[in-house]
This record gives structure tokens, C-alpha cells and sequence, in this order.
């Protein structure tokens, strides 16, 4: 396995912590299982796939895109850790960024299809080195759709970087080249991953339950 393959593996049993044993605001304590990925684990995890990206890509300069809304924690924080290390490494990443939304849920399900906010903005990114950052990878074929866009686009390079990388049997067998954690088939919602716009102000990655799915649904 190459070394930007490697990702941190939650597994089917993972019992998670008590949401006691963290902050957690006051309107969700009804809502959430349990805290899964607690938030200094999210963030020393990025900062980690922040080197890996600076020792791989070090040199190119490279156009961060962000995958809304769910991947704007993540980005901002990838990209603050990339700072930094520009500043204090030997090698570094010029950057610009720039911004599509993507949409595939309703409530908890999957729509099978893919709806792109932004789309006739890609043709800008020809002939530049692209590094897609998402939040979450399920099925995959949201992704492989954006993918399939951006190669009629010709970028010189794309590479994607994902938070969170769902273990599930819809999977299509598609990997991002940098993971962060692999995790079961749950719907976690926290760090900015949403239920129908609720849960992005919860710093954790938590199991979201059954009830608040009909309390929040739409």
C-alpha cells in the first residue's frame, strides 16, 4: 500500500464514547448515539494528510477545491495546516482555491443522482494541478461523477483528499488518494457533515439516531 493510501480504519465495533465525556451543545444531547471521532482526532488526523500532501505535491501549484457545504470545515482546516507547513518546511504548495456544490441526499438516501452547482465554472481549472477536498465518500459515484466532469475540462493533475471514507456494499470500489478515516455504514453527521443542514455546528463526528432522523426530516 502506497504511503497516501494509508487511512485510519474505524471498525464495525467501535463503541464510540459517551456524549457526556465531550462538549456538545445542549440542542442535539437528544439527537446523537455517541461521539465516534472526537474533534482533536479529526484534527491531528488533517494534519497529517496536510504532509503527506505538501511531500507529495511540493512544488506544483495547486488549485484546492471544495466541495460544499459538508467539506468546508475540513478545507479550512487542511489548508491551515498546509500553511503552516509552507512556512516551515522545505517544500511547499503555492495555492488558490475555488469552490463547487454538489448534491445526491434527501433526508438520509441516496437520489442515485448528482445534481452540480457550479459546473460551468470547471472549465477554468484546464491545464492546472487540482486537489479535490470532500468530506465524505459513500457510494463513490458522486465523486466519479465530478471526476468525469473535470477530465472534459483537461486539468494537467487531479488528486482528491476525503475526510471520511464509508465502508458500505452500494460502494462502487472508488478511493480518494488521500483518506483520512474509513468508517462503517452509519450516518454520522458533526464537523460540518449535515442532516438536512442541522449537525454542521457540532465539532464531533457522531452516530446521528433514529429519532432525530424524523425529528429533522424534510
Amino acid at each position: 500500500m502506497l504511503p497516501h493510501r494509508s487511512v485510519l480504519i474505524i471498525p464495525d465495533d467501535e463503541k464510540g464514547y459517551e456524549l457526556d465525556l465531550f462538549c456538545v451543545p445542549k440542542h442535539y444531547e437528544e439527537d446523537l448515539d455517541r461521539v465516534i471521532i472526537p474533534h482533536g482526532l479529526i484534527m491531528d488526523r488533517t494534519e497529517r494528510l496536510a504532509r503527506d500532501i505538501v511531500r507529495d505535491m511540493g512544488g506544483h501549484h495547486i488549485v484546492a477545491l471544495c466541495v460544499l457545504k459538508g467539506g468546508y470545515k475540513f478545507f479550512s482546516d487542511l489548508l491551515d495546516y498546509i500553511k503552516a507547513l509552507n512556512q516551515n518546511c522545505d517544500k511547499s504548495v503555492p495555492l488558490t482555491v475555488d469552490f463547487i456544490r454538489l448534491k445526491s441526499y434527501c433526508n438520509d438516501q441516496s437520489t442515485n443522482s448528482v445534481k452540480v452547482i457550479g459546473g460551468d465554472e470547471l472549465s477554468t481549472l484546464t491545464g492546472k494541478n487540482v486537489l479535490i477536498v470532500e468530506d465524505i465518500v459513500e457510494t463513490g459515484r458522486t465523486m466519479e461523477t465530478l471526476l468525469s466532469l473535470l477530465s472534459e475540462c483537461n486539468p494537467k493533475m487531479v488528486k482528491v483528499v476525503s475526510l471520511l471514507v464509508k465502508r458500505t456494499p452500494r460502494g462502487s470500489g472508488y478511493r480518494p488518494d488521500y483518506m483520512g478515516f474509513e468508517v462503517p455504514d452509519w450516518f454520522l453527521v458533526g464537523y460540518a457533515l449535515d442532516y438536512n443542514e442541522y449537525f454542521r455546528d457540532l465539532g464531533h463526528i457522531c452516530i446521528l439516531n433514529e429519532k432525530a432522523k424524523v425529528k429533522y426530516k424534510v
